[in-house]
């Protein structure tokens, strides 16, 4: 019986309507739900590093914490610690991190 009913599934040479609809949709579900939240995030980042200023509580990729001292075209300077600075590509400062420890810092005072 289950010879027959696969059989009976083949349908004729060329690709069938119903697939293709599938596969627009499928391409659409990815979009909204995987490339399209990427995109945005991405865009977020960007305008966070663009607008990075004096006195911004940031954290780092690498996980250090600090207050910008000097921004420069594409280097950050951070103050870590008193007197320490360091110096870090402004790709290296990170959106989601820096919004925890922002939301942590006022919390606790």
């Amino acid at each position: 019986m289950t010879p027959t009913i696969l059989l009976q599934a083949a349908g004729p040479g060329g690709i069938p309507v119903q697939t293709i609809v599938m596969f627009g949709l499928i391409f659409v579900v990815f979009y909204f739900f995987m490339i399209r939240p990427q995109v945005k995030k991405q865009k977020d980042q960007k305008k966070f590093v663009t607008e990075l200023k004096k006195g911004d509580k940031v954290v780092t990729t690498s996980g250090i914490h600090g207050r910008v001292v000097e921004v420069g075209d594409t280097i950050v300077t951070v103050d870590v610690d008193n007197g320490v600075k360091l110096r870090f590509h402004k790709s290296h400062i990170s959106l989601d991190a820096t919004k925890e420890y922002n939301a942590a810092t006022t919390t606790k005072a």
